[in-house]
């Protein structure tokens, strides 16, 4: 990759990091559910200004729709629901290397589920490795507290099999424009995050302060709208491999903001479930096993 594309993974690895950070901040005067019915709503908005601003145009056919809503469920009410869920039991850094295992899901799952990803020796390895990186995070007290942390972990963790359901599925939208497919996603979502949002909060009630409601725009705004944007320019110009190295990158952004501005602990826990699941990942991704060829004998 260029110059040019490194930086915007880097960017994107900030934005997606970020979000833990704004969903921390806005926790403090919105209920879970609140707080995804703004991050969808908003992005949504954004985004199909881009799209009609672009020259693109959404599609009008039930079939379209249907395609768009259940990849809302899978990538977006599911998901963000139990990542804001989670994150009122454990803090913003942890999330986001629970939230790094989406790889390994999407690989077992793209191993049954398709005909074309089929898992290999340095997968199942990597496998291995990240699972092990969860059992360190979650910690060998899990059976004694499942009403406590162990909840809020299991949730994240959730949360990244819905992604990889939806990294499976979401291949058939490929028809679409990246900006349409995105878009009609989270209008999707939006129009099933409404009704939930009150039947089980009570939005009206909230007050919040400026810095949730900012918190609120920037996670829209950055780690959706924006996101999407680049995820998907990176994606067109790198291809997936490249674009993969952006799980690298979420946990320490993520990490160094929790430590920094929300005075959140780094436990040895933390670093050494973090170093595994970056292992898998590098295994999975066939680095860790590559082998440097010899140059060729005259």
């Amino acid at each position: 990759m260029n110059a040019r594309l490194w930086t915007l993974l880097v960017a994107l690895s900030v934005v997606w990091g970020g979000s833990f950070f704004f969903v921390e901040i806005a926790l403090a005067a919105f209920e879970p559910l609140t707080i995804v019915f703004g991050r969808v709503s908003l992005a949504a908005v954004a985004l199909l200004i881009f799209v009609y601003a672009s020259g693109e145009r959404m599609p009008m056919n039930v079939k379209a729709w249907g395609g768009f809503l259940l990849m809302g469920v899978l990538n977006n009410v599911i998901p963000f629901t139990l990542i804001v869920w989670g994150q009122t039991r454990i803090d913003s850094g942890l999330a986001s290397i629970l939230n790094a295992t989406t790889p390994l899901f999407t690989i077992v799952l793209a191993h049954f589920l398709t005909t074309d990803e089929r898992m290999t020796m340095a997968k199942t390895i990597g496998i291995v490795l990240g699972i092990t990186g969860v059992a360190v995070l979650i910690g060998p007290g899990a059976l004694a507290d499942l009403g406590g942390q162990v909840l809020g972990k299991l949730a994240i963790l959730g949360a990244a099999l819905s992604y990889g359901f939806a990294a499976i599925f979401g291949r058939r939208l490929s028809r679409y424009p990246t900006s349409v497919a995105a878009t009609g996603m989270l209008i999707g979502s939006t129009v099933m995050m409404a009704p939930l949002m009150f039947a089980f909060e009570h939005p009206l009630q909230a007050a919040p302060d400026a810095y949730a409601l900012s918190a609120i725009i920037a996670i829209a705004l950055f780690s959706t709208a924006a996101a999407y944007l680049m995820y998907f320019h990176i994606l067109a110009r790198a291809g997936a491999t490249n674009l993969a190295l952006v799980t690298f990158l979420i946990p320490p952004t993520a990490l160094g903001l929790g430590v920094v501005f929300l005075d959140e602990a780094l436990t040895v826990n933390a670093l050494a479930g973090l170093t595994l699941i970056g292992l898998g990942l590098a295994a999975v991704d066939g680095r860790l096993f590559r082998r440097r060829r010899s140059p060729a004998k005259p």
